[in-house]
Parts: C-alpha cells; structure tokens; sequence
C-alpha cells in the first residue's frame, strides 16, 4: 500500500522521539534494560516481522494449492523469530502509558512512537498468524485456544504431518501467559511489599496515636485481624463481609459523574481482540445526550437503530464508523468476532480503510472526545485503544483536556441489583444487565454487540440512573457525592 494511501511517513518520523523517550524510560514494563538502538533499527513502515523483511509472501503461500508449501525449518525459523521479536517488542509497549503520564516535566512531548510501534506490532502478530495456520494447512501442527490465568494463549500440538525430531514446538509456543502473568505477580508482590512497608514505618513514627474519636489511627495488622474475629464470632455472615468489601471505594470511583453532569457523548467501540497493541479497532458508535438540559430542538429525531424496537429518545448526533484489517488478518477471519458482532472480517479488507491508517477519522473522533465528557461501560477498555489509536489523544488527556465517565462503577456502586452473590461473587456489571436493571433494554432482548447499539443502552440505562438516584439522594446526591461533571481526567478538576 503507497505512503500516500497509508500517510505512514510518521512511522518514520516517531523515531526521532526515542531520544526522549529513552532518557525517561530506560527499563520495560518487565523491569529490564530496554535497548533503544535495537527499537530505532526496527522498519516500521515496512514491517518489522522476519517474513517482511526478507520480502517472503506469506498470503502467497498460505493461498497455495492444494496446500502451502514452505520448507518446515524455515518456517519454524520465521515463527521462533517473529515470536522473539514480540516478546521483546510488547513489555516496551506496555511501559509506555505509565512513564508518560507520570513525566511531570513534560521532558517527552509526544505519544506517537507508541502508536507506531503499536501500529507495527499489529501487523507482526497478523505474521504470527498465517505463519501458524501455515503449519496447521501443512499438516505439521494443530491449535487450540487455552485460557492461562489471565490471558488466553493459542497452544501448538503435534499434528499428523509432524516428524519426531523435525520440529522443536517448545520453541515456538507463544509465551504471553508466562509474560503477562509473572508481571503481574511481580506487581502484586511489590505492592504487597510496599503496603508492609508504609505500615510498619506507620507503627515506627506513629505508635499509640489516635484519631479524634478515639479510635486508633492504622486499623491494620493484629487489631484489625481481632476485629474481624469478633465480627465472625459475632454472627456476621459471609455475604455481609462480601459486599463491605464489594463496597469500599477503590480506583473505579474516579469514573463517576458529579452532580452537574450534563451534556455527555457516549461511545463503544469493537475491535478484533482485546490487546489494543495487537489488534484492529473494526466499529465505533457514538452519540449525545443531554443528562439535565432538554434534547437540542434541532436536532434531527426520525434516527433508526439496527434494533427495530430502540427508540432514539433524547439522543441525538447519532453516529457510526466501520473500518477495515488488512489482507493478512482478513484471510484468517476472526469466528468469534463473527458470531459475536455480525461483522466477517474476511469483508474487511477492501472497501474499508484501516482506523490506524487514517488520520483525518483519528482526527474527527478526538475533536468529538474533547468537546464534552465521553462515557462507556468499562471505560478502561475504550481508552486504552484511543491511546494507542488515535493521534494526538493521549498528549490530549494528559493535558487535562479529556474527561471519562464510566457506567461500569455507576452499576457497581450505586445499582443495588448489581450485588454479589454466591453465583455472580463479583457482581453482575455487564451492560448487558446494567441496562435491563434500568431500563434500558427489554429482559427478553441480549446486548447487541455493535458500537452506536450498545452505546444507546449505556446512556438511557445512565439517564435514569442519574434521575433515581437524584430523587432518592443518592450517587452524586448522596454524602459521599461530587459537584461539577466528575470522571475521571488529568491536569484539573472541577
């Protein structure tokens, strides 16, 4: 595809931000030494894949009849190659979000070779891919999907055509599992360290002190564990405990609206996968609502829903944008997305550009996300793929010029049907039940899985969450509550 079709000049030009970024960020998300003169060898236009660079047709191939043909050590090459390159690739990805919006001193100024090297990673995993289903077509291996703690892995095993010997599988079975989970062991153990840390500095500086009531100041350790032993002796039953835990302020509840929040614009998208750094954003659905003011009188209201029996209400600006994948991840298909969404990907390699590939639509939806507060269910979601998708957003929200309301905390907090039990222990938070809770969604209907859909739901389901909650003085209303617009945003407050 021709630069002027793709504008991947900028593929070229992110480059000339890795002085910055090195003099910031000298360790991956891993911990480990990041080799910066490695990153800036990598050709990102091109592709960084062993099978791109030496100019190998793998859909050439894999197109092959009556089936591919590649030598099985070359092939098994490409893939331990591509695999290594991944691996070392994505804890440096994954590194960058923090580093940059902890740069107080704005030392780094711009956002876009995470971008780029997310752009390129895409398409290496998509090398990944026909590389397997290679080996699957040639009879040398077989795959399955296998969940490993908190990622799900695709798993080789020795297929009909396999020679003992020939191949080593051990060498080319995708190790995300091990890397993500260990990182996240890592993590939990030094929080854990820390949290031990801050308390035992605590009783060391602080011992004996009391709060004004009298109470003692750090509830932890041996009086808190006796605490909880009277409580247990005391009767207290294990879905009581449950749902004081289920409803102790944590993180999430930087997601919440304020009291005067108004004009909002809802937004879901769909993508290929879950990892923004490895797959395609395909559909996004987007429009207003107006929380306190009325509808603008204006604006148009005859808009018809894929779903028959939605009615538009007082939504309004109603808009929806489909993209495309490229050939590689298009010959593969995607079943699950498929039976999920309705959308075939083996469609979505012509007549559809790629939303990585065209600026003016990164554009047009960061002026739209600027503009008033966005809200989606599960907001982390969306604003992960924004930030490694759309030019521009992340300099945006580290400036303080985005704000995000999540529903997701507004089920969890302040919807009583979201309480866990000993079938949901975590709650029931999909959009899916938050809308039927509040009305949003017929019981009898399912969530349908397409970005201006799903996003209609979310903000009727949050209208009429907002007005039971201002009637009973609750959420915003009630003494925990904020003023202003609330969400989550960097850089100010309201």
């Amino acid at each position: 595809m021709s630069e002027s079709t793709t504008n991947s000049s900028w593929l070229d030009d992110a480059k000339q931000d890795i002085g910055q970024w090195s003099a910031s960020m000298p360790n991956n998300a891993d911990n480990q030494p990041i080799d910066w003169q490695w990153v800036s060898s990598l050709d990102l236009r091109n592709g960084i894949g062993v099978a791109a660079r030496q100019h190998i047709d793998l859909l050439d191939i894999l197109r092959s009849v009556p089936s591919p043909q590649l030598p099985v050590q070359q092939l098994h090459d490409l893939l331990k190659d591509d695999l290594a390159i991944r691996d070392r690739l994505e804890p440096i990805i994954a590194q960058y979000s923090s580093t940059f919006m902890t740069d107080f001193d704005r030392l780094i100024a711009s956002y876009r070779l995470p971008r780029a090297l997310a752009y390129a990673n895409r398409r290496l995993c998509d090398e990944i891919a026909v590389l397997r289903r290679i080996g699957v077509d040639m009879g040398l291996w077989t795959v399955t999907e296998e969940r490993r703690e908190r990622v799900t892995v695709p798993v080789l095993h020795p297929g009909s055509a396999s020679v003992s010997g020939e191949i080593t599988l051990d060498d080319i079975q995708d190790r995300t599992a091990d890397i993500v989970n260990g990182r996240a062991a890592r993590r939990a153990s030094e929080r854990s360290q820390k949290r031990a840390s801050d308390y035992a500095m605590s009783r060391a500086n602080l011992s004996g002190v009391t709060s004004p009531g009298g109470s003692t100041v750090f509830g932890q350790g041996s009086d808190s564990a006796g605490a909880r032993g009277n409580a247990s002796q005391t009767g207290e039953s294990a879905q009581t405990r449950r749902l004081a835990e289920y409803r102790k302020s944590d993180w999430r509840d930087a997601y919440l609206p304020g009291r005067d929040v108004d004009n909002v614009m809802g937004i879901d998208i769909e993508t290929t996968g879950t990892d923004p750094a490895r797959v395609y954003i395909i559909d996004v659905g987007f429009e207003y609502m107006n929380m306190i003011s009325p509808r603008p009188a204006d604006a148009p209201t005859e808009y018809r829903y894929e779903q028959g029996y939605y009615e538009a209400g007082d939504a309004y600006g109603q808009a929806r944008l489909s993209f495309g994948v490229p050939a590689e991840n298009a010959t593969l298909g995607n079943p699950l997305i498929r039976d999920l969404t309705g959308i075939d990907v083996t469609q979505r390699a012509s007549g559809f550009r790629l939303f990585d590939e065209w600026p003016e639509a990164q554009i047009g939806l960061l002026q739209r996300l600027e503009q008033q507060p966005y809200v989606a269910h599960n907001a982390r979601f969306e604003h992960g793929f924004f930030m490694l998708n759309v030019a521009g957003y992340a300099e945006s929200y580290r400036s303080g010029n985005i704000t995000i309301i999540d529903t997701l905390p507004m089920s969890r907090r302040w919807d009583e049907g979201s309480i866990p039990d000993d079938e949901h222990p975590y709650g029931i938070n999909t959009l899916d039940a938050y809308a039927k809770r509040q009305g949003a969604l017929d019981p009898t209907k399912s969530e349908r899985h397409l970005g201006l859909e799903d996003t209609h739901i979310m903000l009727v389901a949050m209208k009429h969450h907002l007005g039971v909650l201002r009637a009973e003085g609750r959420g915003p209303w009630g003494a925990g509550g904020k003023s202003g617009v609330g969400g989550k945003h960097c850089g100010r407050r309201w």
